[in-house]
């Protein structure tokens, strides 16, 4: 006997009542939704492994040692009477030795510019040729730089974390909408820098930075996605039997497939799954893009560690990453659906 479809999957609703955790139900929502779709179809159900997602490569992975002058020129600029001489007696600072990547990014900026300056200010050339010399050393490793200070840092892992569980299912997310305006500013400073305009503005980023480290969006939304991805895999097989199987209906037009079966489909899919699909699918848009553009943008200055993990986690055009595979499970288990009530002449909604 078919169980109550109302009671397999309402660990649909945890997640959107207040007091459970805001991603409480969905391991339990997904495991539901595959046994109801089972015990409707008169079928055994399986729960595959999952997969565990790896975490972003380690630090010393991705940073990237960053060329620096020789120490015989920088001592004969730290002599020289312009603004280049203070900001070479910056970096010779003992703070200055151990700078983090965003202040490492905007003395490299800094530099450049007080050396410009001093070209245009001098007579002297041969002062002239050391200065276009240095300005010339500093732009080619400005990306270097640029990469440190955004896949380089320790707020990245924060934000790409595995540990938080999977992506809330609330409607309101202000964190995802800070999130994004955040990577798309940084997105357009990386995009300038990366130009030539070493005049972009970083004295936000370190607040970007912040939200990095307090929030978890990245990491949840890439387990979400390996989960989701199994459990719909999981559903569609059942569904396969079915629709390989003994036709649903005997080809009567006025009979009815089964309504536990149309329940199933209406309640569980379309009104709890899809919906939190839906919202990952929103969320990849505002995150996973933007961080994927700000991967993307810095190919040619990407580590080799970073670009596999880029490619199967981040890449959202990539077919073969967790992107691809979701939207390939997603059209899967739709046609499934598709195939299986058309049996009875039903369609989808």
């Amino acid at each position: 006997m078919v169980p109550d479809v109302r009671c397999l999957i309402m660990p649909l609703v945890c997640l959107y009542l207040a007091g459970c955790a805001p991603d409480s139900g969905v391991p339990d929502m997904m495991d539901g939704y595959v046994v109801s779709v089972a015990d409707a179809l008169e079928l055994r159900p399986e729960l595959s492994d999952i997969a565990p997602v790896p975490q972003i490569p380690r630090r010393r992975e991705r940073v990237l040692d960053m060329p620096d002058l020789d120490m015989g020129m920088l001592d004969f600029l730290s002599l020289y009477g312009c603004e280049l001489q203070y900001v070479v007696g910056e970096k010779n600072s003992i703070m200055g030795r151990v700078m983090q990547p965003l202040n490492r990014l905007r003395y490299e900026t800094r530099f450049i510019r007080a050396a410009e300056t001093c070209i245009s200010d001098t007579d002297g050339e041969g002062i002239q040729e050391v200065l276009e010399e240095a300005i010339a050393h500093k732009t080619e490793a400005l990306p270097v730089a640029v990469w440190n200070a955004t896949w380089g840092v320790e707020e990245i892992e924060r934000l790409f974390t595995l540990s938080q569980g999977y992506y809330p299912g609330s409607d309101d997310d202000k964190v995802l909408a800070e999130l994004s305006s955040g990577v798309k500013r940084v997105n357009q400073t990386v995009r300038g820098l990366l130009d030539g305009n070493t005049s972009e503005p970083l004295d936000y980023v370190g607040g970007v930075h912040q939200l990095w480290q307090a929030e978890h969006r990245a990491g949840q939304l890439l387990n979400s996605a390996r989960l989701m991805t199994a459990r719909l895999d999981d559903a569609t097989a059942l569904l396969v039997k079915r629709v390989e199987g003994v036709p649903l209906c005997s080809g009567s037009e006025s009979e009815e497939p089964p309504g536990e079966l149309v329940e199933i489909y209406t309640d569980g899919y379309v009104g709890g799954i899809k919906d939190y699909l839906d919202r990952i699918e929103h969320a990849k848009e505002a995150l996973i893009k933007p961080l994927d553009t700000l991967a993307a943008q810095q190919t040619e200055t990407m580590p080799s560690a970073f670009r596999d993990w880029y490619r199967l986690y981040l890449d959202t055009g990539n077919t073969d990453s967790v992107w691809g595979q979701l939207g390939s499970a997603v059209t899967a288990h739709k046609e499934r659906w598709r195939q299986l009530l058309s049996q009875c002449g039903t369609s989808l909604q």
